[in-house]
């Protein structure tokens, strides 16, 4: 059978003839009725009501206990059907409470459809300070919050290094996974990441969702629309400044570099725009290896001395990326140059005409058209922007996904894709020679609102 969703009737038709009791006492009896109540009340699967006929019952845990000593289901079930549903409410915990964890709990707060039930920190006071101010459970251990049996989704804010092994073991744990990028270091753990969840029916979407952005819609909607003709190059600047001049913990920032860093932001709307990379070429320099974190008051609100620290990554990195459509993109992307700079955002160029996004994160930022060697003039928004960067959009986005049975926009796969073209962009600065990328993806649709 093909279970269905949300039939309630099904449900009491099935647990009734049990009467809450056990039907023996055999071992895989026992595993066949708690495995059914979990599919009925945790999972909210059931069979449709057509086949609700006879002696079914007793047929349906019999064919239950098969399915369990043959190690599955034992049925051919649609993937979309296969996969856990979630609860009415999808309820979220994170894991992880750095910096950009308010920045999530906060617009997650605009969803009332979500609920937060909670976060854990390998420092224990920050996860209290969160929930402390959004709501929920501060649990103790990633363990703890895994065992929670209500949570559907958890959001993964770790450090970088870290995402493999905490992504890991939350789809280990039957959890759906939003995570904060890069998906990986590799290629190779990207997509055993991807993989994990695709076996065990489970979502993972990951970041940067800044392509669902008002701006960048609006700007990918001008593209579509053919008003800058063929688009065959792509300017992409990500001038990020000097993370310690904002970040109380930079040192893992510059331990994966600009590329891997922010360098995902820039990829992940290009290829989200024109699809799959094919090659690279790219070359990096170490510009500015010792640098002082800002200094952080002391318990008594004295300034202590800044804290000096030494980097090995390169802090520029530059790169041609050509597009398996004939585009070609010029990225660029540091932790040197400043908000002062005049290269940011990004710069489509077309046969007919030219278009200027001014950030790739905001979603609120310039969008401007230009004819060919015209002058460039500000263009409608799709609809009103949300100001600055929606990072609860993540969730909700996968959400209506998976109440319409489809994929949802952030994709593990596109993840990996990214990270495959970040991996070459370091191999061929290391190597000094092109690199081909070979992975691919399916791009995501427009947002609805902006078709």
């Amino acid at each position: 059978y093909k279970p269905a969703v949300g039939d309630d009737s099904n449900v009491r038709n099935l647990t009734l003839p049990w009467n809450g009791e056990l039907i023996n006492e055999d071992d895989a009896v026992k595993q066949a009725i708690r495995w059914n109540h979990d599919l009925f009340f945790k999972h909210k699967v059931a069979p449709t009501a057509a086949e609700i006929i006879g002696g079914l019952g007793e047929m349906f845990v019999a064919g239950q206990v098969a399915a369990y000593g043959d190690g599955g289901w034992g049925l051919e079930i649609d993937e979309m059907v296969k996969e856990k549903v979630m609860s009415e409410k999808p309820r979220v915990a994170i894991v992880g409470c750095g910096n950009i964890a308010e920045p999530y709990a906060s617009t997650l707060g605009d969803y009332p459809q979500i609920e937060l039930l909670g976060a854990t920190d390998l420092i224990p006071e920050r996860a209290q300070a969160l929930v402390g101010k959004h709501g929920g459970v501060a649990y103790p251990t990633l363990a703890d919050l895994l065992a929670d049996d209500r949570v559907d989704v958890v959001v993964n804010l770790t450090i970088h290094d870290a995402h493999p092994a905490v992504i890991t073991e939350c789809l280990n744990a039957g959890k759906h996974v939003h995570s904060e990028k890069p998906l990986a270091m590799t290629y190779l753990e990207a997509k055993r990441l991807v993989d994990l969840a695709q076996a065990k029916g489970l979502r993972l979407s990951c970041s940067p969702i800044t392509f669902m952005g008002e701006a960048q819609q609006t700007a990918w909607k001008a593209i579509r629309e053919g008003r800058l003709g063929p688009v065959r190059v792509v300017y992409a600047e990500a001038n990020h400044g000097r993370i310690e001049s904002w970040h109380p913990n930079p040192e893992p920032f510059y331990k994966v570099g600009a590329l891997f860093d922010v360098g995902v932001y820039l990829l992940t709307l290009v290829t989200t725009m024109f699809g799959p990379a094919r090659r690279v070429t790219g070359f990096a320099a170490l510009l500015y290896a010792d640098r002082v974190a800002a200094a952080t008051p002391s318990a008594e609100g004295v300034a202590a001395e800044g804290r000096p620290f030494h980097i090995d990554t390169p802090d520029w990195v530059t790169a041609a990326v050509e597009m398996a459509n004939g585009v070609v993109v010029r990225m660029s992307t540091n932790f040197y140059v400043g908000k002062q700079g005049k290269q940011h955002g990004l710069e489509f160029h077309g046969d007919e005409g030219s278009l200027y996004l001014g950030s790739f994160l905001h979603f609120d930022t310039s969008v401007e058209l230009a004819a060919y060697n015209g002058r460039y003039e500000a263009i409608p928004y799709v609809r009103e922007p949300f100001k600055g960067i929606d990072w609860g959009r993540a969730l909700a986005e996968m959400y209506d996904a998976m109440r319409e049975g489809r994929p949802q926009r952030a994709t593990g796969a596109q993840a990996a894709h990214v990270v495959e073209i970040l991996c070459a962009i370091e191999a061929s600065f290391t190597q000094g020679r092109p690199v081909d990328v070979a992975s691919t993806f399916t791009p995501p649709a427009p947002m609805p609102w902006a078709l």
